[in-house]
């Protein structure tokens, strides 16, 4: 298993069209402190899709370097081309990431049967373990639990990001899938009913500005403390519901900035959000028990 407990999927702090490598540091050194279990950096919430390869693979490898395996480093090398992605994945290992987070194919989609050889050719091309990444609402396609339990043979694919929403489809996917593979929440809303069919943990966005709530309510979990771990995830509803209002990462870089963590810019097509939904954000920031700069 990679990790258990709460992994972050980390922000990509941005300065004057370029990424914040000063400001990149701090988030890294913030997160350990704060008790996260592991870094997923170059993932949806990091921006990964409007960086150019020079740009994802410095930021991997920058994170690598900070961390110093002090907690495990996992990087977004997925792509709709699987070629694409196998290079950024040879380049990922290269830099000494500890594993892997691979989207299943976008826009150009694929069937089950594609699914299950896009991920293989890309396994087979690294010896590092992989976490695939199944978010139907963003790519279009959806890994079924059948389809899961086949890729799961793969040596080196050893849990999913699962992100569909559909806690029936987790429940399914547990039961077909070994033991031994991790399943991870790729929903902050719903962390802990994935914990209860024997879920591993949590790659959030919430914890970004939560870390140690969000591993909190993970550890409190495995230790017996279903009550403490469920208020955890009850009080911080509203403002997960907040910090989804607009696409991620839209909400969660800008409570950023509005507690000072300085992320800096989108970059197009994400947008600044509007202020009705801006009003919503600080509301529930201000709920939460945070004070907004």
């Amino acid at each position: 298993m990679l990790f258990k407990g709460s992994g972050v999927a980390l922000v990509t702090p941005f300065k004057d069209g370029k990424v914040n490598f000063t400001k990149l540091e701090e988030l890294v050194e913030y997160h350990i402190k704060e008790g996260t279990d592991a870094l997923i950096v170059c993932g949806t919430t990091g921006e990964a899709s409007t960086m150019t390869d020079e740009e994802q693979l410095q930021t991997i490898k920058f994170v690598v370097e900070k961390t110093n395996k002090r907690i495990p480093v996992i990087a977004g090398t997925g792509s709709n081309n699987t070629a694409h992605s196998i290079h950024l994945s040879k380049k990922a290992e290269e830099y000494g990431v500890d594993g892997l987070l691979i989207i299943t194919p976008y826009y150009n989609k694929a069937t089950q049967k594609g699914l299950i050889a896009h991920f293989k050719a890309i396994a087979s091309s690294v010896n590092i373990p992989i976490i695939v990444y199944n978010v139907p609402g963003r790519t279009g396609v959806n890994i079924s639990p059948s389809t899961l339990a086949e890729i799961a043979k793969i040596k080196n694919i050893v849990a999913i990001k699962e992100a569909s929403g559909n806690i029936a489809q987790v429940a399914e996917m547990a039961r077909v899938c070994p033991k031994d593979f991790a399943i991870y929440s790729g929903n902050d809303d719903m962390i802990l009913p994935l914990l209860s069919l024997g879920g591993a943990g949590v790659i959030s966005v919430v914890a970004n500005i939560c870390p140690k709530d969000t591993h909190d309510l993970v550890a409190k979990y495995f230790e017996g403390d279903i009550k403490a771990s469920r208020k955890l995830q009850l009080d911080m509803k509203p403002l997960i519901d907040a910090l989804f209002i607009e696409v991620n990462p839209i909400p969660i870089k800008t409570a950023m900035n509005l507690l000072g963590f300085d992320m800096g810019e989108f970059r197009l097509p994400l947008v600044e959000m509007s202020p009705n939904n801006l009003e919503v954000l600080k509301k529930e920031l201000i709920n939460y028990g945070f004070k907004l700069n």
